[in-house]
């Protein structure tokens, strides 16, 4: 059996092969890094003790957010003080994983990448350095805490498992 497929491979491979490009890259041991520090972010963002950090923060402050284009003075003491809490954590807890882990380092290499990344992870991300990207995430919760958006966040569970 195993005879006649590598036939039939050969056989494809001489059809195929001035259309066929076979490319081969290997990942930088920056790209490794990088995925590696946003798989444990991944994990930290999941943990109960940060979900409720951050929405503590929002609920100390979403009623300070106006969706209008003038931002409040407020808005910039608000967002430092976000960025210094949030990032403050995750950054104790990537400090315990990856040894000689920096996180303006790590925000300098999102940054350069941010047009290459999209996803839950990496809109979070960007709310430490993108202040539009802060914004808007108090304005989504300023509408779901009005009761304009729905808060399909009830019912959900998310949990860690282990497959086999």
């Amino acid at each position: 059996m195993m005879k006649r497929f590598r036939e039939q491979c050969r056989g494809f491979e001489s059809k195929c092969s001035d259309d066929l490009e076979i490319v081969s890259t290997q990942a930088s041991d920056q790209d490794i890094f990088f995925d590696s520090v946003i798989g444990h972010i991944e994990d930290i963002l999941m943990e109960e003790n940060f979900q409720e950090l951050q929405k503590c923060f929002m609920e100390k402050y979403w009623h300070e957010f106006e969706d209008e284009e003038e931002n409040k003075l407020c808005y910039m003491n608000i967002f430092k003080e976000y960025t210094d809490t949030i990032e403050k954590h995750i950054e104790i807890h990537l400090v315990k994983m990856i040894p000689n882990f920096s996180m303006d380092e790590f925000i300098e290499q999102l940054q350069t990448r941010k047009n290459e990344l999209n996803g839950e992870v990496f809109e979070m991300l960007f709310t430490f350095s993108d202040f539009i990207a802060f914004k808007e995430m108090f304005l989504d919760y300023k509408a779901m805490k009005d009761g304009r958006v729905e808060d399909l966040s009830k019912g959900i569970c998310i949990t860690s498992g282990i497959l086999h």
